[in-house]
């Protein structure tokens, strides 16, 4: 159990900072790398869909969600 990390983005040209724990950051990284993705464009593509909710949250929690997602996407869908 580590606490957040802030690391600086890149995300539609602006810089942003987000504070994820290193085990959301990990789960980041290796989805983008299973979509072949730098992780700034898999991060902005997750703020897309956050921007289009009607109850936008904040970065950090979309992308715990996105993640916590894909997560549950995966055990409900076995090989």
């Amino acid at each position: 159990m580590a606490g957040p990390e802030k690391r600086s983005v890149t995300i539609a040209g602006h810089q942003t900072s987000i504070s994820l724990e290193p085990l959301f950051w990990n789960a980041l990284r290796g989805a983008a790398e299973a979509r072949n993705l730098p992780l700034n464009a898999l991060i902005a593509q997750i703020d897309v869909e956050r921007i289009a909710a009607s109850d936008p949250p904040n970065l950090a929690s979309a992308i715990r969600l996105w993640l916590f997602a894909r997560s549950c996407e995966s055990v409900a869908a076995p090989d």
